[in-house]
């Protein structure tokens, strides 16, 4: 699940298999929500025309056959949102690589407290433009049904 040097790749897919967010990370642990990864500040976090520079660190959750990556940011830092969970196929490992499908919907908790659903309208253009699978819909909605709820 990780490099000898316990470095891990996380790479995000949309569904045309068109490349998305990835970045490197560190194998933290498991437990039994998942496994936990370090994504150390000043990392590099790309996709296609966009990029920057953690200033930050963060840990990521990849819960084992769940269908959402969730990320939690350093309280010290000046982000507006400390935790960001990405709702996606679930993390499959390949070797030292975590892959999921990003399935547009992301549920979001603002420093203030305010948690919502965002990129709805995304999910549902994604849904028409890429042809997602009705198990594929009701996963999301169920997954960010349930990860807004807790």
């Amino acid at each position: 699940m990780s490099g000898a040097d316990g470095a891990v790749r996380i790479a995000f897919r949309k569904w045309d298999g068109s490349p998305h967010w990835e970045y490197d990370a560190f194998r933290l642990g498991a437990d039994e929500h998942g496994t936990w990864l370090g994504s150390p500040r000043g990392t590099e976090i790309a996709r296609p025309g966009a990029r920057f520079v953690n200033d930050y660190d963060h840990v990521v959750l990849v819960p084992d056959g769940v269908g959402y990556l969730a990320s939690f940011y350093s309280y010290l830092s000046t982000a507006r949102v400390p935790i960001y969970v990405d709702i996606a196929t679930p993390g499959e490992w390949d070797g030292p690589t975590v892959r999921a499908v990003d399935l547009d919907l992301d549920v979001v908790r603002e420093r203030g407290g305010r948690t919502f659903v965002d990129d709805e309208d995304e999910f549902a253009e994604h849904r028409v433009r890429y042809g997602y699978p009705a198990e594929i819909v009701a996963l999301a909605e169920r997954t960010c049904a349930d990860v807004l709820r807790a």
